[in-house]
């Protein structure tokens, strides 16, 4: 089985499968929590060494306020697990978004986990936190006009390959595969310019109820396209 290098999740239907079961929203959301970590070893046992995970989207900040609190609660909580995981399988932690808005609590633990795991040689698992992929390409839009101002970009130079220097992802593969769960089909403003070239797989199948299996489906799936670049089969 041909395993994609890098893929890239959206961790959707939390809230569906709490409500299915009669139980409150957060509850959702802390058992999807405790799956990415399950995801994240079954990952690294198939042989996939890139692993993006949208947890928090620029938008989710328009969701009640006291869902908001809760997930940051779950948030802190889970920084402090990730930590004990990523020494356990030598993972290596990534946190790409805004983190500027963010309490500085949060921000001092990211940067904590981020140097903690910068020389770990696991898989390589990356975190979308208040992420939007419009925001992203607006502040890396921002930060090569003021290179171009301060006479460190020449515009003529500006490419594909300098532009992605100033993305959040810069370092990180393209995802061969996305994957996104509880049937919903778009994109909802993830990755737009790194999923250019990517493989799509969306399943009914709600995050806490995706399992190795799951994931063992999607790269059935991915294996049995013809992966093309420009009208090119890949090799």
């Amino acid at each position: 089985m041909n395993v994609p290098q890098h893929v890239a999740i959206i961790l959707d239907g939390n809230g569906r499968w709490a409500k299915k079961k009669g139980m409150p929203r957060n509850y959702g959301h802390a058992q999807g929590s405790k799956n990415v970590e399950k995801i994240c070893e079954e990952s690294w046992r198939l042989g996939i060494k890139y692993l993006t995970v949208y947890a928090f989207s620029t938008e989710n900040w328009n969701r009640p306020k006291s869902e908001v609190d809760a997930l940051m609660t779950l948030l802190r909580n889970y920084m402090k697990s990730c930590l004990k995981t990523a020494a356990k399988n030598d993972m290596k932690i990534r946190v790409i978004g805004d983190k500027t808005v963010l309490d500085d609590d949060i921000k001092r633990r990211i940067a904590e986990l981020e140097s903690a795991t910068v020389n770990n040689q696991g898989l390589n698992f990356t975190i979308a936190l208040n992420y939007g992929s419009r925001d992203e390409m607006i502040r890396a839009m921002k930060k090569m006009t003021q290179d171009c101002v301060d006479g460190k970009v020449n515009v003529d130079d500006i490419n594909e390959k300098l532009y992605e220097t100033y993305l959040d992802t810069h370092g990180i593969p393209d995802p061969d595969l996305l994957i996104r769960t509880s049937g919903e089909i778009r994109l909802s403003n993830y990755l737009l310019w790194q999923l250019a070239y990517t493989e799509f797989y969306f399943t009914d199948v709600l995050w806490p109820d995706f399992t190795k299996e799951e994931l063992i489906k999607a790269i059935e799936k991915y294996n049995k396209r013809e992966r093309r670049f420009g009208g090119v089969k890949e090799e």
